[in-house]
């Protein structure tokens, strides 16, 4: 049994995740943390996780990068494992978060899917050959109206392994409204996409002469998001200290 702690506990994932551990019987949701402290399932709910006394395995967090400084503050204290879901941290949370990775278990990914953590794989394999060739490559991600960050932090972790893949040979455009000029052959587009209940989709396009490669993801709901979260806790119970991807927790299945 993997007792959970759940950050977020009342957002659109933190309900998902209370409905798949609910069903899951290798997992126990013990406490929740929500800053209205509003209790809507049979666990417990405090508005800080500063005061939340409850024993626990892992904390699961899908709340706002606003709250993950607190958030790492307790876990650093407890050496309790977190998961990490919150996307749009900034660049001196995510350092903060590879400093108590010393201290305790840290799973960080952009993305929580399998089939997402696959297809990064899948885009570094076509990088190699159709970049090498000279093809250009680009990638445009979708959301929901509600979504805060853009970029999503799964289309730059796209263009990461992408990057890994050639050597940290490229750079990243967001934005080419403001620039006249012909398209830099060492850059990776990243275009995001906001509207309507777009749950998540993701496109990684190869343009070459006289073809296009398109390596594709779409997320019809938010359950795939959240039994990766599940998984990646049970993966983390017992962990050593250290930083871990989805892809640890892949190769563990």
């Amino acid at each position: 049994m993997v007792r959970i702690i759940l950050h977020g506990c009342n957002g659109r994932m933190g309900q998902a995740v209370t409905q798949f551990g609910l069903e899951d019987p290798e997992i126990e949701i013990v406490a929740g943390i929500d800053v209205t402290g509003e209790q809507k399932s049979s666990y417990p709910v405090w508005g800080e996780i500063g005061d939340c006394d409850t024993e626990a395995d892992a904390v699961i967090d899908f709340s706002s990068a606003k709250a993950v400084d607190g958030l790492l503050d307790y876990c650093a204290k407890k050496h309790l494992p977190v998961v990490l879901c919150t996307t749009g941290m900034s660049e001196e949370q995510l350092e903060r978060a590879a400093q108590i990775s010393k201290e305790t278990a840290v799973l960080k990914s952009a993305n929580m899917s399998l089939g997402v953590n696959t297809m990064m794989k899948l885009v570094q394999a076509a990088a190699r050959v159709l970049a090498e060739a000279g093809y250009d490559m680009e990638i445009v991600e979708r959301h929901h109206n509600q979504k805060l960050d853009a970029p999503s932090g799964t289309a730059i972790a796209l263009a990461d392994a992408i990057n890994e893949a050639m050597n940290g040979q490229y750079h990243y455009q967001y934005d080419r409204s403001a620039i006249r000029a012909k398209r830099d052959p060492k850059e990776i587009g990243i275009q995001a996409v906001r509207g309507g209940s777009i749950v998540g989709d993701h496109q990684v396009l190869f343009c070459g002469p006289d073809e296009v490669v398109e390596i594709r993801h779409t997320a019809y709901s938010r359950s795939i998001f959240a039994k990766g979260a599940l998984q990646a806790a049970k993966f983390l119970k017992g962990k050593a200290a250290g930083y871990y991807t989805m892809s640890d927790v892949i190769e563990d299945c």
